[in-house]
């Protein structure tokens, strides 16, 4: 069961099956070489992950499950994610906080890459302007960092929830000028995210796909 912002809750309609919970040493996946790889590009994960403030999930996709299921329920795990964060980052260190979403498993009818890109993009429009932000990685794809480095390809594909650095941050959003200013100038009140958007993924998709993209994605 997931539960949003405003205290509705949600039963999972099983298009994931958990395989991991919450830990910071995740043994179905190989977290810690990759880690190593990516120190060099994330001043802030050692000092993350030596505070015990980096956690993994893991979930499967479910064998014959449709692309659309798949979408929904990473949404609602990356809201999980977001609210668990949204009481840390006031407390000591809590610019350390990230959370990761671990997808394995095929889905008929998409590839990772597609399967993350809506949730993630609904996702950072709806916590950015709460200072919460999300990133997008799919296994063995290229990314490129803010000052054009290479990063490391991913051994897995996940979805990284973490507090927003508000000098840098704003940096990694130059296509999307309004979310850039949203972050720059977060302020989390407690807001419901969900006080103008229905919760249904839905309703959410629909409300994503009338924002406007960035050039590159």
């Amino acid at each position: 069961m997931i539960t949003t912002s405003g205290g509705a809750s949600r039963q999972t309609a099983g298009a994931l099956r958990l395989i991991e919970a919450r830990t910071d040493s995740p043994t179905s996946v190989n977290v810690s070489g990759y880690l190593v790889t990516l120190q060099p590009h994330c001043p802030f994960l050692q000092p993350s992950t030596a505070r015990g403030m980096t956690g993994w999930t893991v979930y499967e996709i479910t064998p014959g499950t449709h692309r659309y299921a798949i979408e929904a329920e990473l949404f609602y795990a990356g809201v999980q994610a977001a609210e668990w964060i949204r009481p840390v980052m006031a407390r000591p260190y809590g610019a350390l906080a990230c959370e990761n979403l671990v997808l394995v498993g095929q889905c008929a009818d998409a590839g990772h890459r597609e399967l993350l890109d809506w949730p993630h993009w609904a996702l950072k429009n709806l916590y950015g302007p709460v200072g919460v932000m999300f990133g997008k990685f799919a296994k063995g794809a290229a990314e490129v960092g803010r000052a054009g480095h290479s990063i490391p390809l991913a051994p897995f594909s996940f979805l990284p929830v973490r507090t927003a650095v508000r000098p840098l941050d704003p940096k990694f959003l130059t296509g999307t000028p309004d979310l850039a200013a949203a972050v720059a100038g977060y302020v989390d009140d407690g807001r419901d995210v969900f006080e103008h958007i229905p919760c249904e993924w839905k309703a959410v998709r629909e409300w994503a796909s009338s924002l406007a993209r960035p050039s590159k994605r």
